[in-house]
């Protein structure tokens, strides 16, 4: 955008924000701003074009300018659903969705940037209703769905159920596709009225029932990509396979070091190699080592670009996507064992409360001394196994300080008030054809905690040097969370007997973290763990250090993973940039504060469309995992309740719905306030957290999704006869515990200091539960009555 251009739009909002602020005309607003001469005015006029065409300003029937909030319109991304109506998520964080009937969406598709009126509020303003005026913006123009051939034109249902409408497709624009391919399609022309989305058939994925075009069919979804380009490959093959003698010049030599990786058994790109020592006055020294990806992907190269481009590797059930071409991932920038690798280093030394005392960051050169599985480490920690403790004799003591520091960093962690989800992390195993084996469970081992522990005191090291270095940098934050949300919580809480005091502005994360100690080990862990995870926002990159809230910090950064995560290259890039290479030129300093909002921005996009892909994958090989499971019974835990029904929860992380319809012993109405299904005859009670078995009914692959019934259920379902609503609130019946002994957890206020600016966890909220929780309001909406 022109320099011109911008500020003028940065003008126009700062002072259509005021609050005195009413609608002007552009003669007006050209003489309030002082707006002369005819170029000045040109481009001016562009600046509003610009504005109106983003949604950024309205113009009114009168040719009058002001900003959508104060017109009672919103701006925002629509959120399909494949039952016709859809959500407004707008633009501005900790606003509430706008929900948009069926016959108010007006040709608007999930995914496109539109402006909805709101039509209806309740009076706390968290459920609004509206109606789309104007589409800015159109989200999707390539899908990914089903052929389905109808002789002389065919039609394309979406993969994607939020695209609820089909799209239809000439017989001279279907490529040679036959019923049941999966293709991908570019819309033509966009619905309108009565008339249907038309397309053209751009690429015949494979046929649906074809080993491998599932997971391909989520691959084009998501717009990942594939191949590099071939300027990428020729610079990732013009890279030497071994360091060059004249790449050490001026790095510290630590080849002499007992360094260590330990990472997962089927990981090939080793990024961080670790070692800990025990210093004369009592401390520990801890040597975080990460593989100096910015040495050889310059700035601008075409890695470099291509990198950026993707955000981050992905990893899906059977393949992972990676950000950098494998030679380079895999080799060169791999921490491979007993070879010669360039590294940037951040040596902590670190006293008995955990306190970082002194940092050193510095770019090395290292030879690994081993690569180890956290299986083993875990085995030689904890089982004291005798075979592995012989074969890795002289790294055993390594070892044992790295148990001992972690559970000093950890307990730090833990006092000062970190958050520490333990969900169940599931894995697909898969055959060679792509067909699901197992659902297994990754418990997360001491190897794996040991290193997470000293990968957070690095990346809080290195932001808390460039905090205070006062330079452009990039930085995780997690931002404290919106005060509705976590007041719905802690309400929610109640029904658990759990009560928290204070209000939701001045909760310290210790309060949180008290909440989930209590329940560790409950069958309502996992459920009040991601009821609690939904409440807080999003972490994301940002070029303001904002802090931490889940962690608890007021410093956080990604400096770890830079061969599988872009600004974790960056922070590297400037690392050499201010330490190594000592430049801090105002020029410099410019460059960077310029560019670095706009990559901050990118790569959380990047990642957040990284996890729906992981997340669809996982959901699709889950579903298909349950296709020959139909009849079988299990255990699970009732982890969601709406009015359609509950969702269930297995042991091994698999969900399906118990539809109300096949809840046949009574007829169930739903309890909001409690998340409780409420037999209205027999008085039985089904609540969010209760244990129960359930039968698994029906799977679809496709929707990825699998139904349950409650095992032991009738086949009719009686309506009720009037009995006494009353008799609904016992508490007799299946799935009702006796109310827990409540109790109290304090919230500790936040630090004073001016300077703590709190912000949250490293966990991303799952646009799937978020779905759930908001389709409980809406679903079965009942349609409106035909007039006689």
């Amino acid at each position: 955008m022109d320099q011109h251009i911008q500020e003028n739009v940065d003008r126009l909002l700062t002072y259509m924000k005021e609050e005195s602020y009413k609608p002007l005309t552009v003669q007006e607003l050209e003489e309030v701003l002082g707006i002369e001469g005819s170029d000045g005015f040109r481009d001016f006029v562009k600046s509003l074009v610009y504005m109106e065409e983003r949604g950024l300003v309205v113009r009114t029937r009168a040719n009058r300018y002001g900003l959508p909030e104060k017109m009672n319109l919103v701006r925002g991304k629509i959120s399909g659903h494949a039952k016709g109506f859809a959500f407004l998520i707008p633009d501005e964080q900790g606003v509430d969705d706008v929900f948009i009937p069926p016959h108010e969406i007006n040709g608007a598709l999930n995914g496109d940037i539109a402006l909805v009126r709101v039509t209806k509020e309740d009076q706390s303003g968290t459920r609004r209703e509206g109606t789309v005026i104007r589409i800015l913006e159109r989200g999707q123009t390539d899908i990914v769905g089903t052929f389905i051939d109808k002789k002389s034109f065919g039609f394309v249902e979406a993969d994607d159920k939020k695209f609820s409408v089909d799209i239809f497709i000439p017989k001279e624009k279907t490529a040679g596709a036959i019923d049941g391919h999966k293709v991908v399609v570019h819309i033509t022309r966009w619905p309108e009225g009565r008339q249907s989305a038309e397309g053209e058939v751009t690429e015949i994925i494979g046929h649906k029932n074809d080993p491998g075009v599932d997971i391909m069919s989520i691959i084009y979804k998501h717009g990942l990509p594939q191949e590099f380009p071939e300027d990428v490959l020729e610079q990732a093959n013009s890279v030497p396979e071994q360091i060059d003698e004249k790449d050490l010049k001026g790095r510290r030599d630590l080849r002499d070091e007992v360094i260590v990786t330990i990472d997962g058994a089927d990981a090939k790109d080793l990024d961080d190699a670790v070692t800990v020592t025990k210093l004369n006055n009592g401390n520990y020294k801890l040597g975080v080592h990460i593989a100096d990806v910015s040495h050889y992907v310059t700035e601008n190269s075409p890695i470099d670009r291509e990198g950026y481009e993707r955000g981050t590797s992905v990893y899906l059930v059977d393949r992972v996507i990676p950000m950098i071409p494998h030679r380079l991932s895999n080799g060169i920038c791999s921490l491979n064992p007993q070879v010669d690798r360039l590294t940037l280093s951040c040596e902590m030394e670190i006293n008995a409360a955990g306190e970082v005392v002194s940092h050193e960051i510095f770019d090395s050169v290292i030879r690994t001394t081993e690569r180890m599985t956290y299986s083993d480490v875990n085995s030689i920690l904890v089982d004291k196994d005798e075979e592995l403790r012989t074969k890795y004799e002289p790294l055993v003591p390594l070892f044992e300080r790295m148990e001992e520091l972690a559970a000093i960093l950890r307990q730090k962690r833990t006092d000062r008030g970190a958050i520490d989800f333990d969900f169940k992390e599931a894995k697909v195993i898969v055959e060679e054809d792509g067909h699901p084996l197992d659902v297994i469970i990754r418990e997360r081992s001491v190897g794996e905690k040991l290193i997470e522990e000293f990968m957070l005191a690095a990346n809080e090291t290195v932001a808390e040097h460039f905090h205070w270095m006062d330079v452009p940098f990039i930085y995780r934050i997690h931002e404290d969370p919106k005060e509705d949300k976590l007041q719905r919580f802690f309400e929610f809480l109640t029904n658990f007997g759990l009560n928290v005091k204070g209000t939701a502005n001045s909760v310290h994360p210790r309060a949180l973290q008290a909440i989930i100690e209590g329940v560790k080990g409950t069958p309502e862990e996992t459920v009040i763990s991601t009821v609690m995870l939904r409440s807080m926002q999003q972490a994301k990159y940002n070029p303001n250090s904002l802090g931490h809230f889940g962690l608890a910090t007021e410093f956080y950064t990604h400096f770890t993973s830079p061969i599988r995560r872009y600004p974790d290259l960056i922070v590297h890039r400037l690392i050499r940039t201010y330490l190594i290479n000592g430049d801090l030129t105002q020029q410099t300093k410019e460059k960077w504060d310029a560019r670095l909002s706009e990559i901050a921005d990118h790569t959380s996009s990047m990642e957040r469309r990284a996890v729906e892909a992981e997340r669809d994958t996982d959901e699709l090989k889950k579903a298909e995992y349950m296709l020959d499971k139909i009849g079988e019974e299990y255990d699970g835990v009732i982890s969601s309740v709406t009015n359609f029904g509950m969702f269930v929860a297995l042991e091994n992380t698999i969900e399906g719905l118990v539809h109300v319809s096949y809840m046949t012993d009574d007829y169930y109405r739903y309890d909001e306030r409690h998340f409780a299904m409420i037999g209205e005859r027999t008085g039985n009670v089904f609540r969010i957290g209760d244990e129960i078995t359930v039968r698994v009914r029906d799977v679809n692959k496709e929707e990825q999704s699998v139904d349950f019934e409650i095992a032991g259920m009738k086949k009719q379902r009686p309506r009720p006869k009037g009995e006494d609503m009353a008799r609904s609130k016992k508490t007799r019946g299946r799935g009702k515990k006796e109310q827990p002994e409540r109790k109290e957890i304090k919230p500790e206020k936040k630090p004073a200091r001016p300077d703590m600016k709190g912000s949250g966890g490293e966990w991303s909220t799952q646009s799937s539960v978020k779905k759930k929780k908001k389709r409980k309001f809406y679903e079965g909406v009942p349609k409106k009555k035909k007039q006689k």
